[in-house]
C-alpha cells in the first residue's frame, strides 16, 4: 500500500475510491488496513488489544500473533490472546433486492453493502470470529454458515461478490431460513436499505432478539434517497414493482423528506425497542462510521 494511503486512511473507506480496486477481497483488506490506521491514530477509538493470555496455536488463527519467543524456548506454538476476543460468531444477512441496485452518484447501494459486508467479514476474522453470510431478496438466494476454519473468509467474500441486484424483498425469508439452521447465539449484522414495513421487520426480526442473538441493522440509503435535488418534475420508478409517477420538486423539497425521516425514525425506534443497534448509513460517505459501530456494538456484546 502506498505512503500517500497510509497519509490519509479516510481515503480508504471512499466508496468511489473501493469501487477502483480491483476485487472484494482487495476492498475488504484497503478497507480495514485503512481503518485501523485511523484507530491508531484517533483519541477517541482504538481497537481492545490489551494483552490477556497465552492461549495454544490452533488452525484458522493468524500466525501474526504467535509468540515465537515461547516456541524457542519450549518448541510448542501459542499465540497471544487480547483483551476484546470473544471468539463469538458472525452471520451478515446482506439484501440484495432490485431497490439495492440504485446509485445517484456512480455506486449502488449493494456495492456498498458489499463492500460493508466483506469489510466486516475481514474484521471478524482478524478477531477469531467465525462468520458467514446470507444473501436475500424474495428468497434466500445464497447462505454460507458461520465457521472459522481455513478458507472461510475467502468463502463469505467468494458469496458476496456473485451477489446481484435483483427481485423484491420478503425479510421473512432469511429470518426463518435463520431460526432453522442457528441455535447458538452470536452476532447478526443486517445489511439493508429497508424499503420494507416496519412493522413486518419488527416481527421478524424480534424472535432473533428473544433467540439472543444480537442484531444490528446497517440502513444503507443513497444520498439521491436521504436528500433528493430535482430541479423539475421527474418521473421516478419503482426498481422492485416497476410502478412509476411523477414527482415534483416541491414534493420532494418537503412531503418526501419528511415521509422518509419518519421511515427511518420508524425503523430505529422499532431496533431501540427490542434492543437492536441501528445504523444509518449514506453510501456516499465514507465506511468508517459503520465499522466503529460495529466495534462498539461487538465490545458491549461480548
Amino acid at each position: 500500500m502506498s505512503a500517500s494511503a497510509h497519509n490519509n486512511p479516510m481515503r480508504l473507506l471512499d466508496p468511489k475510491v473501493l469501487a477502483s480496486l480491483a476485487n472484494l477481497e482487495l476492498v475488504a483488506k484497503a478497507v480495514v488496513e485503512g481503518f485501523v490506521i485511523g484507530l491508531h491514530r484517533s483519541p477517541k477509538f482504538g481497537f481492545s488489544q490489551e494483552f490477556v493470555e497465552y492461549r495454544a496455536y490452533g488452525e484458522g488463527d493468524d500466525p501474526r500473533y504467535i509468540d515465537w519467543n515461547v516456541y524457542a524456548r519450549t518448541d510448542k506454538t501459542y499465540i497471544k490472546r487480547f483483551l476484546g476476543e470473544t471468539n463469538s460468531h458472525l452471520l451478515i444477512m446482506l439484501d440484495s433486492s432490485a431497490s439495492m441496485g440504485y446509485g445517484s452518484r456512480g455506486v449502488s447501494k449493494l456495492q456498498v453493502g458489499k463492500y460493508l459486508a466483506a469489510s466486516l467479514a475481514y474484521l471478524a476474522s482478524r478477531q477469531h470470529d467465525a462468520v458467514g453470510v446470507m444473501v436475500f431478496a424474495d428468497e434466500v438466494l445464497s447462505y454460507r454458515p458461520p465457521t472459522s476454519r481455513s478458507g472461510s473468509l475467502q468463502g463469505v467474500i467468494h458469496t458476496l461478490d456473485h451477489a446481484e441486484a435483483q427481485k423484491g424483498t420478503a425479510i421473512h425469508k432469511p429470518m426463518t431460513r435463520f431460526h432453522e439452521h442457528i441455535r447458538r447465539r452470536g452476532l447478526v449484522a443486517v445489511i439493508s436499505d429497508f424499503y420494507c414495513d416496519t412493522q413486518e421487520l419488527l416481527d421478524n426480526v424480534r424472535p432473533l432478539a428473544v433467540q439472543g442473538q444480537d442484531v444490528i441493522l446497517f440502513h444503507l440509503l443513497d444520498a439521491g434517497e436521504i436528500a433528493p435535488d430535482i430541479k423539475q418534475s421527474t418521473l421516478y420508478e419503482d426498481m422492485e414493482t416497476g410502478q412509476a409517477v411523477e414527482v415534483s420538486p416541491t414534493f420532494m423539497q418537503r412531503e418526501y423528506r419528511e415521509r422518509i425521516a419518519a421511515h427511518i425514525a420508524a425503523i430505529q425506534s422499532a431496533a431501540s425497542g427490542i434492543n437492536c443497534d441501528h445504523v444509518l448509513i449514506n453510501t456516499s460517505e465514507p465506511l468508517d462510521k459503520a465499522l466503529h459501530s460495529y466495534l462498539t456494538f461487538r465490545e458491549k456484546r461480548g
